[in-house]
């Protein structure tokens, strides 16, 4: 594993117990390795972006946070509680399915597809869970949906089916299933990865909204802009390890503080101050001071860059093996 040289400062005006903590994960589905000793800390309000190449563990980590995969080593805590396992005389006992599920119901996930029941409309399939699964009565939760539907710019579609419906707006409504349990946190398995460009917007939009409003979310994303503006912490996973993290740009602090002129990114208005508004920088390394997400932009880029500069280089010499040819 390796060890960051850096502490990732508290978020701005939360204090308590943090909601996510991970220790030493490991996880393995045969001999593959997938985590490697996973060390995280999401404090309560906090908007935590995970970035990385494919095959890094991101979605591996968040299925192990709502127990959907099971852990092979360490300790991870939601809300203070151990996730699937209850702890006696120091060994771990794994809690009957009944028990997970009914901790599982207090994290909401959305993933990459959207997973709607077909044969259900876009309200039916909100109020499905919180009537079946917290025992609410359907008046209650017809008003939660309309409610969350009218958030997520879906009013007049909760009486369409999703085939009826775009994906943007299908990955709207599993948003909105997720809210409708009043999760205390919220997981995201990159939410618009299987979206066309167009559509990616409103998406990202609904999500700044709860972002703002202060809920708890671990985002898995390669969306760069949400990153840098809705997180306040930006973590880059590869190899199944954490390999930097830190804060996000000022502008993506949720600080109790108000804008501050002096500082160009934070006096829109659009949020809160951050670090660099009160002249502290982010990192422990002021050389590294706001550089994280550029620099791992150009990590992609350069990873991404490589096969395709290795077949122009392969091009180009059979072009001129075949010239030589004639």
């Amino acid at each position: 594993m390796i060890t960051p040289a850096y502490t990732i400062p508290p978020v701005p005006g939360v204090s308590g117990p943090p909601m996510v903590l991970a220790e030493g994960l490991h996880k393995s589905f045969g001999r593959l390795e997938v985590l490697r000793g996973i060390d995280l800390e999401v404090a309560r309000q906090e908007v935590m972006c995970i970035i990385g190449p494919s095959g890094s563990g991101k979605s591996t980590l968040l299925r192990c946070i709502n127990h959907l995969e099971k852990i092979n080593a360490g300790r991870l805590w939601v809300d203070g509680e151990l996730v699937g396992y209850r702890q006696r005389a120091g060994k771990l006992y794994e809690l009957r399915e009944r028990e997970i599920c009914a901790k599982r119901a207090e994290i909401g996930m959305v993933f990459q597809q959207f997973n709607l029941f077909p044969h259900m409309t876009a309200l039916e399939n909100v109020i499905e869970a919180p009537i079946r699964v917290k025992g609410v009565s359907k008046a209650q939760a017809t008003e939660l949906a309309g409610q969350l539907l009218d958030r997520a710019g879906l009013k007049d579609k909760a009486d369409a089916y999703p085939k009826q419906l775009s994906g943007g707006q299908q990955q709207r409504v599993a948003i909105a299933r997720a809210l409708a349990m009043q999760p205390k946190l919220m997981l995201f398995d990159e939410p618009t990865s299987a979206l066309d460009p167009e559509l990616v917007g409103d998406v990202l939009a609904v999500m700044r909204d709860l972002a703002t409003s202060g809920m708890t979310m671990i985002v898995v994303t390669h969306e760069m802009g949400f990153a840098r503006e809705a997180g306040d912490t930006l973590v880059f996973m590869d190899e199944g390890t954490v390999v930097e993290a830190g804060r996000a740009t000022c502008s993506a602090t949720l600080s109790a503080r108000g804008p501050a002129p002096s500082c160009p990114r934070c006096s829109e208005g659009t949020r809160p101050a951050g670090p660099c508004c009160a002249g502290v920088s982010p990192w422990s390394t002021p050389r590294w001071a706001g550089t994280l997400p550029g620099i791992v932009v150009l990590a992609i880029a350069a990873i991404s860059a490589r096969p395709v500069a290795l077949a122009g280089l392969a091009w180009t010499r059979r072009s001129r093996s075949t010239r030589r040819l004639r």
